[in-house]
């Protein structure tokens, strides 16, 4: 072991590979150090369980998946929101194979108090934000909302229809982007 000490980011770095090839049940204080060439109580100097491990690692996986670059950053309508995200569903399928089938089921089921946050806080995130692009979309149509339909509302469908898609590895954006263009232009 190279009792060295590493960086914050390449423990999690580490920890992500673990999770693409492995799932996230392979990553443990020891595996970790392992893959990083350090000793376990490096590991403690950054994680103090191995639950903060893994709730950080699956945080970095959300983050890896669905970071904005400068790019992506600035949406200029609702349709290239929704077209992103499908592509960076795809990206988190192919790079973290059953990433999202797993963490789901095993983060939803209560087991892990901290990665069911996360997930959730992803989750809350994307739905805020493609309700804010919707709510400054210059493309929709005046009357799309009202009181008993609104930009709030549009937004969880959209979101319910994406998680949908990612239990079902279907990252075909066509039928949700179908939906927008009847639905708000």
């Amino acid at each position: 072991m190279n009792p060295m000490a590493t960086s914050k980011e390449e423990i999690l770095k580490a920890s992500r590979e673990l999770i693409r090839q492995h799932g996230f049940d392979a990553v443990s204080i020891r595996s970790v150090a392992h893959a990083c060439g350090i000793s376990t109580g490096t590991i403690y100097n950054y994680f103090p369980s191995k639950d903060a491990l893994v709730s950080a690692s699956v945080e970095s996986v959300w983050h890896d998946i669905f970071h904005h670059t400068e790019e992506s950053a600035n949406f200029q309508d609702t349709l290239s929101c929704v077209s992103w995200l499908y592509q960076r569903m795809a990206y988190g399928g192919k790079q973290y194979p059953h990433f999202f089938n797993l963490h789901s089921i095993v983060f939803a089921s209560g087991e892990k108090a901290q990665g069911r946050e996360q997930m959730q806080k992803t989750w809350d995130h994307i739905r805020s934000s493609l309700c804010v692009i919707i709510k400054r979309d210059s493309h929709v149509r005046p009357g799309a909302f009202d009181a008993s339909f609104t930009p709030e509302q549009f937004a969880r469908v959209l979101f319910s229809l994406m998680l949908s898609a990612l239990l079902r590895q279907d990252y075909d954006p066509a039928p949700v982007l179908e939906i927008i263009r009847r639905t708000l232009y």
